[in-house]
């Protein structure tokens, strides 16, 4: 599986009827994909499961919302996440990602599920895509890609308090 992909700063679209589907394990490897996925993401299953869900991830995505986004999962709640991915071919998409821990009947997690909508076109233009531009930025500023990340995480939180909300009324205000 190729590894070093070239962003071409081509954008990809899906229908606003068609929902993106992926399970996880706990480790984070696909063990299931659903047809918009697969087209969109330009992989067959067979190339796909087993593989880290990363394998989609963009590098203009900021590592600081995947840090807020597995500490939600860890403590067993869902998170509403607006997400740019890398195609095979170094295209890219944007989605609303709603991602949710698998339970099993003792209560433990087991996996991950996460359906993947069209966002709205207004709120990235106008919020995200400024935002992860600046977390980003951030991130990039310091060598270490540890700090670099921890250091964003601190601006978004600073944002969010700056606001008085939390991230999920603040993703559920725009």
């Amino acid at each position: 599986m190729p590894q070093s992909i070239t962003p071409t700063g081509v954008e990809q679209f899906f229908d606003k009827d068609e929902i993106i589907v992926s399970k996880t394990d706990l480790k984070g490897r696909l063990t299931y994909t659903n047809r918009v996925f697969m087209r969109l993401a330009g992989y067959n299953e067979k190339e796909l499961l087993g593989q880290p869900h990363n394998l989609i991830r963009h590098p203009d995505m900021p590592r600081c919302v995947f840090k807020l986004l597995w500490d939600t999962l860890q403590s067993k709640k869902e998170i509403f996440a607006y997400v740019v991915n890398m195609c095979r071919n170094g295209d890219h998409y944007w989605v609303f990602a709603h991602v949710t821990p698998s339970l099993d009947g003792e209560g433990n997690i087991n996996g991950y599920h996460s359906n993947r909508r069209v966002p709205d076109r207004k709120v990235l233009d106008g919020t995200i895509i400024p935002l992860y531009k600046r977390l980003l930025a951030e991130e990039q500023r310091h060598k270490n890609t540890k700090e670099g990340m921890k250091s964003s995480f601190k601006m978004l939180v600073d944002i969010l308090e700056e606001k008085g909300i939390g991230y999920d009324e603040f993703i559920f205000s725009l």
